[in-house]
């Protein structure tokens, strides 16, 4: 796996807007076969909005204090001029305080998407940098495994932890077994930190 270069560019992506917000399986937007989506999985509190807010240059994805906040599929159209794609914002999971049926809705919802989804081309597993991968993270990437998608790791709120223990921390968590497409990502959307090169990766990725 080759280490991702931070790379200055002025806009990556020209334009997002959202397409769709969906709350149960039979509001899915239908899959366009010329248009390849790129899905946003993370634990409740990650920080995911805020990472997409940055990453689009755009305040499309809501964010909140209560962990939890995003709770249903959200499809956001994305023009660089390079590619144009679709991410995909999945509801956050690990959050203790939702009732068995909430928990078993969100398996429900994601379940009906990821499984059928031949334009998924890619799930970025974010991850908070403070903790690397808990238990319901490496569920998750045993799961998407299983359905056979790519999974790139990108691990958020670097801010919290010094800049020179950025590496270090990286390397213990992948010698600590954790599945990734390439070398993980590290960032911070309050920081705009790795931001650039994590544009860069999915323009270049979705290109081939």
């Amino acid at each position: 796996m080759s280490e991702i270069k931070e790379i200055k560019k002025e806009k990556i992506f020209t334009n997002a807007r959202i397409e769709a917000t969906c709350f149960n399986p039979g509001q899915l937007i239908p899959e366009d076969i010329n248009i390849q989506e790129i899905a946003v999985a993370g634990r409740s509190n990650v920080g995911k909005s805020s990472l997409i807010n940055a990453l689009l240059n755009a305040k499309l994805a809501k964010t909140g204090q209560t962990p939890g906040k995003t709770r249903s599929i959200n499809f956001y159209r994305v023009e660089s001029p390079k590619v144009i794609f679709r991410l995909v914002d999945l509801p956050g999971y690990g959050y203790a305080k939702r009732s068995r049926d909430e928990r078993n809705e969100w398996q429900r919802l994601i379940s009906a998407y990821m499984r059928k989804r031949e334009s998924l081309r890619l799930v970025l597993h974010l991850v908070d940098f403070r903790h690397g991968l808990l238990k319901n993270d490496r569920d998750l990437q045993e799961w998407i495994r299983a359905e056979g998608k790519n999974i790139f790791v990108v691990f958020t709120k670097a801010d919290k932890i010094a800049k020179g223990k950025w590496k270090t921390t990286r390397d213990l968590y992948i010698r600590d077994g954790l599945y990734s497409y390439d070398v993980p990502v590290i960032t911070s959307a309050e920081k705009k930190e790795g931001i650039d090169p994590l544009g860069e990766f999915l323009i270049k990725f979705l290109e081939m």
